[in-house]
């Protein structure tokens, strides 16, 4: 199966998601859509993934998916699960109990930190980082108690070795490339990669141009993170993620209007370019034709995010 482990619509009620059906030529995969980020408390987290569940409901070749057995069970059917994922805590509110109410809705991954500091650490546009807070250990805690995926994708490199050592159980880079392949301040380290594959992790390898290289959005470079990162954690270790934005023009609305959230490597190559899932569904054969073994590329697509929902879903309460 193809599993998406990040993408993006337009963080509104309204937000069609019936885009989505754009991985059914995949036939059968999975997509974790995000509900929330910096800019956004509970309510606002509440409200969408209230409206986002009712659609998926709706829509034909959707369905959501509460365990690894509904995943793989919709796959087959080729049809596309859905779960979700949330970018920075703010979405919490300051409060732990917050954690398990968003599980019982769907929420299976959780970065700390979008790219500046916060109450839980510090992010990867940071000029320094104090790694992560007391509370942050105290939510790292929680998010392995109740079934969550700790996520260091837009988290400073010190705060990320710090989630690694404090998760008992797989840490991911939901969507994040490799800066020994291009240089972005939003592309992790080797040692950030090795720290999360010693949790029994994923670096998952994502579509958007600004972090492939110079607004590449294109299979090739994306070939080129992913090898690498085999290279350096093995096999059993990387996945892939769109970070596709199907409210793309709506994201570069923000950065126009939100340069706090950002800095200038984000636009330093013009308008930010994104893979779309037509072009992501191809990364199979794109890893075949470079020799690589079905069982790897299986790994790659789905297999290795899979593992770790199934090694996290259903955690020791």
């Amino acid at each position: 199966m193809l599993w998406d482990q990040h993408a993006c619509v337009e963080l509104v009620e309204t937000a069609d998601l019936a885009e989505l059906d754009r991985y059914r030529a995949a036939g059968g995969g999975l997509v974790s859509l995000n509900v929330g980020y910096a800019p956004h408390g509970p309510d606002v987290t509440a409200s969408l993934l209230r409206a986002f569940r009712s659609q998926v409901r709706a829509i034909d070749g959707l369905a959501l998916a509460a365990s690894v057995d509904d995943v793989d069970r919709i796959a087959a059917a080729g049809d596309t699960a859905v779960v979700f994922d949330l970018e920075d805590c703010a979405p919490l509110g300051g409060d732990l109990d917050a954690v398990s109410t968003l599980v019982a809705q769907g929420v299976r991954t959780l970065a700390p930190t979008y790219n500046y500091a916060n109450r839980a650490g510090s992010g990867c546009l940071d000029t320094t980082d104090g790694g992560l807070t007391a509370w942050g250990r105290s939510l790292i805690r929680e998010v392995n108690r109740v079934g969550m995926v700790p996520d260091g994708s837009h988290v400073g490199a010190r705060t990320t070795v710090d989630m690694c050592a404090a998760s008992t159980r797989p840490v991911v880079f939901s969507h994040s490339n490799l800066r020994a392949v291009w240089d972005h301040p939003r592309n992790i380290t080797d040692d950030q990669a090795r720290a999360v594959a010693d949790t029994g992790g994923v670096v998952g390898v994502t579509g958007v141009g600004i972090f492939l290289g110079p607004n590449t959005p294109t299979l090739e470079a994306m070939v080129r993170h992913i090898e690498y990162a085999v290279d350096l954690v093995g096999i059993d270790h990387v996945g892939v993620s769109t970070d596709f934005s199907f409210d793309w023009q709506t994201f570069r609305d923000v950065l126009a209007t939100s340069p706090e959230l950002y800095d200038a490597s984000y636009t330093a190559w013009g308008p930010v370019e994104w893979m779309p899932p037509e072009t992501f569904i191809g990364i199979g054969a794109a890893l075949a034709a470079r020799g690589w073994r079905d069982g790897e590329i299986a790994a790659v697509v789905g297999g290795n995010f899979r593992r770790v929902a199934a090694e996290s879903w259903h955690p020791l309460v």
